[in-house]
Protein backbone atom coordinates (compact mmCIF):
# COMPACT_ATOMS: atom_id res chain seq x y z
CA UNK A 1 0.00 0.00 0.00
CA UNK A 2 2.17 3.40 -0.59
CA UNK A 3 1.62 6.02 1.92
CA UNK A 4 0.77 7.83 3.17
CA UNK A 5 -2.74 6.29 2.68
CA UNK A 6 -4.50 9.52 1.17
CA UNK A 7 -2.17 12.25 -0.38
CA UNK A 8 -1.07 11.19 -3.44
CA UNK A 9 -2.25 12.12 -6.50
CA UNK A 10 -2.95 9.92 -8.86
CA UNK A 11 0.01 9.74 -10.76
CA UNK A 12 2.41 9.40 -7.76
CA UNK A 13 0.08 6.65 -6.93
CA UNK A 14 0.84 4.37 -9.78
CA UNK A 15 4.77 5.48 -9.41
CA UNK A 16 5.10 4.38 -6.14
CA UNK A 17 2.99 1.10 -7.38
CA UNK A 18 6.15 1.06 -10.27
CA UNK A 19 9.00 0.72 -7.47
CA UNK A 20 6.98 -1.46 -5.17
CA UNK A 21 6.61 -4.27 -8.19
CA UNK A 22 9.96 -3.78 -9.17
CA UNK A 23 11.43 -4.42 -6.07
CA UNK A 24 9.73 -8.10 -6.53
CA UNK A 25 6.30 -7.62 -5.16
CA UNK A 26 3.76 -9.23 -7.02
CA UNK A 27 0.45 -6.62 -5.56
CA UNK A 28 0.37 -3.20 -5.24
CA UNK A 29 -3.36 -2.25 -2.84
CA UNK A 30 -5.26 0.31 -2.76
CA UNK A 31 -5.41 1.58 1.28
CA UNK A 32 -9.13 1.12 2.87
CA UNK A 33 -9.74 4.57 3.39
CA UNK A 34 -8.71 5.14 -0.46
CA UNK A 35 -11.07 5.20 -3.28
CA UNK A 36 -11.92 8.23 -5.50
CA UNK A 37 -10.64 11.85 -4.21
CA UNK A 38 -10.62 14.90 -6.51
CA UNK A 39 -6.87 14.88 -6.74
CA UNK A 40 -6.79 10.53 -7.01
CA UNK A 41 -9.66 9.69 -8.71
CA UNK A 42 -10.92 6.13 -9.07
CA UNK A 43 -10.36 6.23 -12.82
CA UNK A 44 -7.34 7.86 -13.30
CA UNK A 45 -5.79 5.58 -10.73
CA UNK A 46 -6.61 2.44 -12.41
CA UNK A 47 -6.26 3.62 -15.94
CA UNK A 48 -1.85 4.90 -14.75
CA UNK A 49 -1.45 1.76 -12.57
CA UNK A 50 -2.10 -0.02 -15.38
CA UNK A 51 0.23 1.51 -17.40
CA UNK A 52 2.77 1.10 -15.05
CA UNK A 53 1.21 -2.73 -14.43
CA UNK A 54 2.31 -3.34 -18.28
CA UNK A 55 6.10 -1.78 -17.96
CA UNK A 56 6.64 -3.45 -14.48
CA UNK A 57 5.97 -7.05 -16.19
CA UNK A 58 7.49 -6.20 -19.53
CA UNK A 59 10.97 -5.03 -17.62
CA UNK A 60 11.19 -8.15 -14.86
CA UNK A 61 9.34 -10.65 -16.73
CA UNK A 62 7.16 -11.22 -13.80
CA UNK A 63 3.17 -11.13 -13.62
CA UNK A 64 2.08 -7.91 -11.35
CA UNK A 65 -1.72 -6.97 -10.11
CA UNK A 66 -2.96 -4.70 -7.60
CA UNK A 67 -5.98 -4.88 -5.06
CA UNK A 68 -7.97 -1.59 -6.29
CA UNK A 69 -11.11 -0.69 -3.60
CA UNK A 70 -14.38 0.08 -5.10
CA UNK A 71 -15.95 0.54 -2.25
CA UNK A 72 -18.97 2.79 -2.98
CA UNK A 73 -22.97 2.31 -3.42
CA UNK A 74 -23.96 -0.45 -4.81
CA UNK A 75 -24.31 0.93 -8.26
CA UNK A 76 -21.30 2.80 -8.29
CA UNK A 77 -19.14 -0.75 -7.01
CA UNK A 78 -20.83 -2.35 -10.76
CA UNK A 79 -19.29 0.27 -12.43
CA UNK A 80 -16.10 0.21 -11.09
CA UNK A 81 -15.59 -3.33 -11.38
CA UNK A 82 -16.33 -3.41 -14.91
CA UNK A 83 -13.92 -0.52 -15.33
CA UNK A 84 -11.42 -2.94 -14.06
CA UNK A 85 -12.01 -5.81 -16.16
CA UNK A 86 -11.58 -3.79 -18.68
CA UNK A 87 -8.15 -2.62 -17.75
CA UNK A 88 -7.27 -6.49 -17.74
CA UNK A 89 -7.20 -6.46 -13.37
CA UNK A 90 -8.07 -9.68 -11.71
CA UNK A 91 -9.13 -7.94 -8.37
CA UNK A 92 -11.77 -6.20 -6.77
CA UNK A 93 -11.36 -4.73 -3.00
CA UNK A 94 -14.37 -3.97 -1.20
CA UNK A 95 -14.30 -2.89 2.86
CA UNK A 96 -17.07 -5.08 3.29
CA UNK A 97 -18.37 -3.76 6.56
CA UNK A 98 -18.70 -0.54 5.55
CA UNK A 99 -20.18 -1.81 1.88
CA UNK A 100 -22.59 -3.91 3.57
CA UNK A 101 -23.37 -8.18 3.66
CA UNK A 102 -25.81 -7.55 0.55
CA UNK A 103 -23.64 -4.92 -1.27
CA UNK A 104 -20.79 -7.56 -1.20
CA UNK A 105 -23.22 -10.15 -2.30
CA UNK A 106 -24.13 -8.38 -5.17
CA UNK A 107 -20.48 -7.64 -6.15
CA UNK A 108 -20.15 -11.43 -5.89
CA UNK A 109 -22.29 -12.05 -8.46
CA UNK A 110 -20.88 -9.24 -10.40
CA UNK A 111 -17.10 -9.89 -10.48
CA UNK A 112 -17.88 -13.44 -10.82
CA UNK A 113 -19.33 -12.51 -14.46
CA UNK A 114 -16.05 -10.01 -14.79
CA UNK A 115 -13.45 -13.28 -13.69
CA UNK A 116 -12.32 -10.64 -10.56
CA UNK A 117 -11.42 -12.18 -7.27
CA UNK A 118 -12.77 -10.28 -4.02
CA UNK A 119 -9.98 -8.92 -1.89
CA UNK A 120 -12.17 -8.59 1.35
CA UNK A 121 -10.71 -5.24 4.10
CA UNK A 122 -12.31 -5.38 7.40
CA UNK A 123 -12.15 -1.63 8.25
CA UNK A 124 -14.28 -0.84 10.62
CA UNK A 125 -14.89 -4.13 12.13
CA UNK A 126 -13.41 -3.43 15.59
CA UNK A 127 -16.83 -1.31 16.08
CA UNK A 128 -18.81 -4.02 16.99
CA UNK A 129 -16.01 -6.88 17.84
CA UNK A 130 -13.28 -5.29 19.83
CA UNK A 131 -15.30 -5.43 23.19
CA UNK A 132 -15.56 -9.24 24.20
CA UNK A 133 -18.86 -8.91 26.20
CA UNK A 134 -20.61 -6.97 23.09
CA UNK A 135 -21.58 -7.21 19.86
CA UNK A 136 -19.84 -10.07 17.08
CA UNK A 137 -16.77 -11.38 16.94
CA UNK A 138 -14.23 -10.96 13.87
CA UNK A 139 -13.91 -14.79 13.65
CA UNK A 140 -17.91 -14.07 12.77
CA UNK A 141 -17.24 -11.86 10.29
CA UNK A 142 -14.74 -13.81 8.66
CA UNK A 143 -17.16 -16.69 8.79
CA UNK A 144 -20.08 -14.75 7.32
CA UNK A 145 -17.47 -13.52 4.33
CA UNK A 146 -16.75 -16.76 3.25
CA UNK A 147 -20.26 -17.84 3.10
CA UNK A 148 -20.90 -14.73 1.00
CA UNK A 149 -18.21 -15.92 -1.13
CA UNK A 150 -15.16 -13.38 -1.15
CA UNK A 151 -11.75 -14.96 -2.01
CA UNK A 152 -9.20 -13.15 0.39
CA UNK A 153 -9.97 -11.43 3.89
CA UNK A 154 -7.56 -9.69 6.20
CA UNK A 155 -7.06 -11.93 9.74
CA UNK A 156 -4.36 -10.26 11.40
CA UNK A 157 -0.51 -10.68 12.34
CA UNK A 158 -0.10 -11.70 15.50
CA UNK A 159 2.98 -9.78 15.98
CA UNK A 160 1.90 -6.70 14.05
CA UNK A 161 -0.03 -3.47 15.28
CA UNK A 162 -3.53 -4.64 14.33
CA UNK A 163 -5.99 -6.08 16.58
CA UNK A 164 -6.33 -9.97 17.58
CA UNK A 165 -3.91 -12.19 19.46
CA UNK A 166 -2.24 -15.66 18.57
CA UNK A 167 -5.46 -17.53 19.50
CA UNK A 168 -7.65 -15.21 17.68
CA UNK A 169 -6.21 -14.91 14.40
CA UNK A 170 -5.07 -19.00 13.68
CA UNK A 171 -8.83 -19.71 14.44
CA UNK A 172 -9.95 -17.10 11.98
CA UNK A 173 -7.52 -18.33 9.47
CA UNK A 174 -8.45 -22.13 10.23
CA UNK A 175 -12.54 -21.16 10.17
CA UNK A 176 -11.82 -19.54 6.83
CA UNK A 177 -9.17 -22.31 5.03
CA UNK A 178 -10.87 -25.92 6.71
CA UNK A 179 -13.16 -27.89 5.03
CA UNK A 180 -14.86 -29.02 8.26
CA UNK A 181 -14.45 -28.22 11.98
CA UNK A 182 -15.59 -29.39 15.24
CA UNK A 183 -17.33 -28.11 17.60
CA UNK A 184 -14.93 -26.27 20.18
CA UNK A 185 -14.12 -23.25 22.73
CA UNK A 186 -11.48 -21.22 21.06
CA UNK A 187 -8.17 -20.32 22.56
CA UNK A 188 -9.47 -16.92 22.89
CA UNK A 189 -12.80 -17.86 24.29
CA UNK A 190 -15.38 -17.29 21.10
CA UNK A 191 -17.21 -20.90 20.56
CA UNK A 192 -16.48 -22.58 17.30
CA UNK A 193 -19.34 -24.26 16.52
CA UNK A 194 -19.21 -27.67 13.89
CA UNK A 195 -19.21 -26.67 10.42
CA UNK A 196 -19.14 -28.56 7.23
CA UNK A 197 -18.54 -26.17 4.08
CA UNK A 198 -18.80 -28.74 1.58
CA UNK A 199 -18.51 -27.18 -1.58
CA UNK A 200 -18.09 -23.76 -0.21
CA UNK A 201 -14.64 -22.34 -1.29
CA UNK A 202 -12.05 -21.69 1.03
CA UNK A 203 -10.96 -18.11 1.19
CA UNK A 204 -7.13 -17.44 1.46
CA UNK A 205 -5.72 -15.32 4.83
CA UNK A 206 -4.38 -11.65 4.62
CA UNK A 207 -1.58 -10.84 6.87
CA UNK A 208 -1.11 -7.07 7.03
CA UNK A 209 -0.27 -4.64 9.79
CA UNK A 210 2.91 -2.94 10.81
CA UNK A 211 4.72 -5.74 9.06
CA UNK A 212 8.44 -4.91 8.55
CA UNK A 213 11.26 -7.22 6.71
CA UNK A 214 12.56 -8.45 10.61
CA UNK A 215 8.60 -9.58 11.62
CA UNK A 216 8.37 -12.28 8.12
CA UNK A 217 9.72 -15.09 9.77
CA UNK A 218 7.65 -14.66 12.49
CA UNK A 219 4.75 -13.97 10.61
CA UNK A 220 4.82 -17.45 8.81
CA UNK A 221 5.81 -19.74 11.21
CA UNK A 222 2.37 -18.41 12.90
CA UNK A 223 0.52 -18.12 9.64
CA UNK A 224 2.11 -20.44 7.33
CA UNK A 225 3.21 -19.92 3.57
CA UNK A 226 0.01 -19.99 2.42
CA UNK A 227 -1.76 -16.42 2.95
CA UNK A 228 -1.69 -13.18 1.06
CA UNK A 229 1.24 -10.87 3.22
CA UNK A 230 0.62 -7.07 2.98
CA UNK A 231 3.79 -4.60 3.68
CA UNK A 232 3.38 -1.10 3.67
CA UNK A 233 5.42 1.54 5.50
CA UNK A 234 8.12 -1.39 6.08
CA UNK A 235 8.92 -1.32 2.68
CA UNK A 236 8.55 2.81 1.78
CA UNK A 237 10.39 3.52 5.18
CA UNK A 238 13.46 1.45 3.90
CA UNK A 239 16.50 3.86 4.16
CA UNK A 240 16.86 3.63 0.41
CA UNK A 241 13.59 4.23 -0.84
CA UNK A 242 10.59 2.09 -1.77
CA UNK A 243 12.35 -0.25 -4.49
CA UNK A 244 15.15 -1.75 -1.80
CA UNK A 245 12.49 -2.04 0.76
CA UNK A 246 10.88 -4.27 -1.23
CA UNK A 247 13.22 -6.01 -2.01
CA UNK A 248 14.48 -6.77 1.53
CA UNK A 249 11.16 -8.33 2.10
CA UNK A 250 11.19 -10.07 -0.55
CA UNK A 251 14.46 -11.37 0.81
CA UNK A 252 13.46 -12.11 4.15
CA UNK A 253 11.16 -14.17 2.74
CA UNK A 254 12.94 -16.08 1.00
CA UNK A 255 15.51 -16.30 3.95
CA UNK A 256 12.55 -18.13 5.72
CA UNK A 257 11.99 -20.31 2.94
CA UNK A 258 15.43 -21.72 2.59
CA UNK A 259 15.80 -22.51 6.50
CA UNK A 260 18.45 -19.14 6.64
CA UNK A 261 18.24 -16.55 8.99
CA UNK A 262 17.61 -13.10 8.40
CA UNK A 263 21.15 -11.98 9.90
CA UNK A 264 22.70 -14.73 7.75
CA UNK A 265 20.83 -13.81 4.57
CA UNK A 266 21.54 -10.01 4.83
CA UNK A 267 25.03 -10.45 4.92
CA UNK A 268 24.92 -11.24 1.34
CA UNK A 269 22.23 -8.63 0.61
CA UNK A 270 22.64 -5.21 1.37
CA UNK A 271 18.70 -4.36 1.18
CA UNK A 272 17.97 -6.41 4.27
CA UNK A 273 21.13 -5.06 5.92
CA UNK A 274 19.82 -2.12 5.63
CA UNK A 275 16.48 -2.95 6.87
CA UNK A 276 17.38 -5.08 9.84
CA UNK A 277 20.24 -1.88 10.89
CA UNK A 278 16.77 -0.07 10.93
CA UNK A 279 13.95 -2.04 12.01
CA UNK A 280 15.21 -5.17 13.57
CA UNK A 281 12.74 -7.95 14.92
CA UNK A 282 11.21 -4.86 16.86
CA UNK A 283 7.03 -5.30 17.20
CA UNK A 284 5.01 -2.31 16.79
CA UNK A 285 2.72 -2.98 19.95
Amino acid sequence: MPKPKIGFSAREHAEVGYETWMGGFELLKDDENLTTTSFNRFEERIRLCARMRDKAEKETGDRKSALLNITGPTHTMIKRAKMLHDLGWEYAMIDVVTAGSAGVQTLREVCNDYHLAIHAHRAMHASFDRNPKHGISMLFLAKMMRLVGVDQIHVGTVVGKLVGGKGEVMDIEREITARTLRGEKSKDSFPILPQNWGKIKPVLPVSSGGVHPGLIPDILDILGTDICLLVSGGIHGHPDGTRAGAKAAMQAIEAHMSGVSLEEKAKKHKELAAAMQKWGHSKPR
